[in-house]
């Protein structure tokens, strides 16, 4: 049995509508994990008071 690591593939970003997916680094054991991060769904408007009658 060979011991010899090989490093992870570099795996292109993953790219949606909703969100996108990174390749993270490897951790000191070896685990290659992914970050999502998520684009906003929605606008927040700004309040306004209404009008007193």
């Amino acid at each position: 049995m060979s011991e010899e690591k090989k490093p992870a593939a570099k795996v292109p970003d993953g790219l949606t509508p909703y969100y996108t997916t990174r390749q993270m680094p490897p951790n000191e054991k070896g685990f290659v994990g992914f970050e999502t991060v998520w684009k906003p769904l929605q606008k927040e408007a700004e309040y306004k008071t209404p009008k007193k009658p």
